[in-house]
């Protein structure tokens, strides 16, 4: 999803459902970030959830053959940005987020 349709999605949550939070938090491990909407629906409480970082493209490893020295394992990045998008329906039952799955769909040009 790109970044104009994310924002043209969450615009139309905000004008049709009561937003309970809208966060944005920074992947801990690797360059991208997370934002999510959690908001109610017909359906009840549901969240909406956009992952972006960037692909793995290979590891360079860095080490001697030295007795005793560390070996450190750097990861390398793509200039492209992927984005990764989840639904989910709170589930008041188990009290947790419940992944809603959706379909794939197959674009031909």
């Amino acid at each position: 999803m790109t970044d104009e349709k994310w924002q043209a999605t969450i615009g139309q949550i905000k004008d049709s459902f009561e937003v309970f939070e809208e966060q944005r938090e920074d992947l801990e491990d690797e360059p991208g970030f997370i934002e999510w909407i959690v908001f109610q629906s017909p359906l009840g409480r549901m969240k909406l959830e956009r992952t972006t970082h960037h692909w793995v493209t290979g590891n360079k490893v860095k080490g001697s053959k030295r007795i005793g020295s560390d070996v450190s394992i750097q990861k390398e990045y793509s200039e492209e940005v992927a984005h990764k998008l989840r639904a989910y329906k709170w589930d008041e039952a188990a009290n947790e987020w419940a992944e809603i799955e959706m379909a794939k769909t197959s674009f031909s040009s």
